[in-house]
Order: structure tokens, then C-alpha cells, then sequence
């Protein structure tokens, strides 16, 4: 089981925490801690990454018709869909921000589409949550692209959407 975090103080605050635990309860399902390894995020030195994600990316567009009044609250969009990309790549530069990285990223392609798949996430959600698995090339500075791989892609990412596979 991988856990991740674009802020290394928090990964290791749950590796210290996880050292201690000799059983993690995850809702009815018990996992047994033999073994605490921190990884270290690929460096894309390149300026360039590829991330594919093993967990369905969930994106909100603006919910807007085409007259330009919204028409949804919950206006979920997928890869290939009006917004998405600018959506995608809005989120990106956010994240960068929040971290205090530099935000000139660049989602420069989406290379592969899953199936559309739903999730309920979190207790008292109203509906489910729709997104696909995604490979996407992004370019940007490589301190950046790391801290993206460790974070994951779309939103929803501390329920388990987007998470990069290694």
C-alpha cells in the first residue's frame, strides 16, 4: 500500500505514525505494518513527465450552457470533454501554487482514456463522483512535476482520485 504527499514533513509524519502500528484498521479491513519504506518521487530532470494514473481523475468544468449561464453545481466533466483540459491544467497551477512552487505547467497531451467509472466518496456525499483513468505529458520545472506525481491528478486526491502509479 503506497501513501503519498507533496509535502515531505506530512509523509514523514504517517511513516513515523505507521512505524508504531502494528495493525492498520481501514474500515473493516485489517493490514498488517511489517515494513515502512519511503520513495522518493521520480525527478523528471527532463522538464517533461508522463503520469498515468491508477485511480479514476475526477474534474469539475463550470457547469455553464452554451448561453453562458450555468446550468449544474455538479458539472463533472471527463477527458476529451469541453473544458477539460483547461480545467486540468488550471488545477495543476493551483496545486504548484499552494505549494509555493513555480505553476508554469503544462498539460501538453492526453495520451490514453479509461472507462468512465463512478465513485461515492466520503460519508454524506450526494451522488457519485464520475472520472476516468488518464496518461497525460505535462511539462513544467522538475521540483513541480514532482511534487505533481506525489500529489495526483484532478481533484478529489485525499479520497483516492488521481493517484499516479509509480
Amino acid at each position: 500500500m503506497e501513501f503519498g504527499s507533496p509535502l515531505y514533513a506530512v509523509a514523514e509524519g504517517w511513516a513515523a505514525a505507521l512505524a508504531s502500528t502494528p495493525v492498520l484498521a481501514w474500515g473493516a479491513t485489517a493490514f498488517i505494518v511489517d515494513k515502512i519504506e519511503p520513495l522518493e518521487a521520480p525527478t523528471f530532470s527532463s522538464g517533461k513527465a508522463v503520469f498515468r494514473t491508477v485511480t479514476p481523475v475526477v474534474m469539475k468544468s463550470s457547469g455553464r450552457a452554451g448561453s453562458g449561464d450555468r446550468a449544474t453545481r455538479q458539472a463533472w466533466c471527463l477527458p476529451g470533454e469541453p473544458e477539460w483540459d483547461v480545467y486540468m491544467q488550471g488545477n495543476l497551477r493551483r496545486k504548484a501554487v499552494t505549494l509555493g512552487l513555480d505553476p508554469e505547467v503544462a498539460l501538453e497531451n492526453v495520451g490514453w482514456v479509461g472507462p468512465k467509472r463512478s465513485f461515492a466518496v466520503g460519508s454524506g456525499v450526494k451522488g457519485k463522483k464520475p472520472g476516468a483513468c488518464v496518461e497525460v505529458m505535462v511539462s513544467g520545472e522538475p521540483e513541480t512535476l514532482s511534487a505533481l506525481h506525489s500529489w495526483g491528478l484532478g481533484q478529489a486526491n485525499s479520497t483516492g482520485m488521481g493517484w499516479i502509479g509509480g
